[in-house]
């Protein structure tokens, strides 16, 4: 590590949070990244795989997929909290039993996590990533009103409607709150958090490892506004 990167007086954990209907890739993805940026930082990073119940067995969305949580989510914890999408249809009448994305996404701001994620937020050591679906998790249970994310695509016009500033882009840092969009942008939010706290070094050799490339470009609130094209 160069003085521009030093590292960490104690290790940092990213906690990658597992609830109901989770989307497998939204976990997988970002956790395979992480684990192999952690092997390089020779234990300055750990990971884990959290649940706001505890340790168990957390059932995903997609055709019953288990991962098992090794511990509960500590939102005081320094480090980071990774928040996951859910896997389920897009189309359906909720009226009829449908348990399509929008039932889920609002079926997780009922649940127990919610107020742990939100004094996560809270925390100065604590910062928030989110893949997919799970910035608009976050949004539809009022956690990121007047904060600039994305999410999937078909879920930006929601996420706007929350009063998030929802901004078009692969991955948005907005500080201590940093979102990708899509499913398969857990790989390029898992990247640019060992880039953007450890180094690019330590990311390029995770790159190098996976032989994937970061996709897109990362917005942040600053420069100038572009003139019309």
């Amino acid at each position: 590590m160069d003085s521009m990167h030093p590292m960490p007086a104690r290790p940092l954990t990213a906690q990658i949070l597992l609830y109901d209907h989770f989307d497998p890739l939204d976990v997988i993805g970002p956790y395979e990244v992480l684990v192999a940026g952690a092997d390089a930082l020779a234990g300055a990073l750990k990971v884990e795989l959290v649940s706001a119940s505890g340790p168990g067995s957390v059932v995903s969305g997609t055709r019953g997929l288990t991962l098992n949580a090794t511990s509960t989510l500590d939102p005081e914890r320094p480090g980071y909290v990774v928040v996951p999408g859910v896997s389920g249809p897009v189309d359906g009448d909720p009226d009829a039993g449908a348990e399509t994305i929008p039932v889920l996404l609002a079926r997780f701001g009922e649940s127990d996590a919610v107020p742990l994620v939100q004094r996560a937020l809270d925390h100065p050591e604590v910062q928030v990533w989110t893949v997919c679906g799970g910035s608009l998790a976050l949004a539809m249970a009022g956690l990121l009103e007047g904060r600039h994310a994305v999410t999937h695509h078909l879920g930006m016009d929601v996420l706007d409607a929350t009063g998030a500033k929802a901004v078009h882009a692969r991955v948005v840092d907005d500080g201590d709150l940093v979102s990708g969009g899509g499913v398969t942008s857990g790989l390029d939010v898992a990247l640019y958090l060992l880039d953007r706290e450890y180094g690019p070094a330590i990311a390029r050799s995770v790159e190098e490892l996976f032989e994937y490339e970061r996709r897109g470009t990362v917005w942040q609130d600053r420069g100038p506004i572009p003139a019309p094209l």
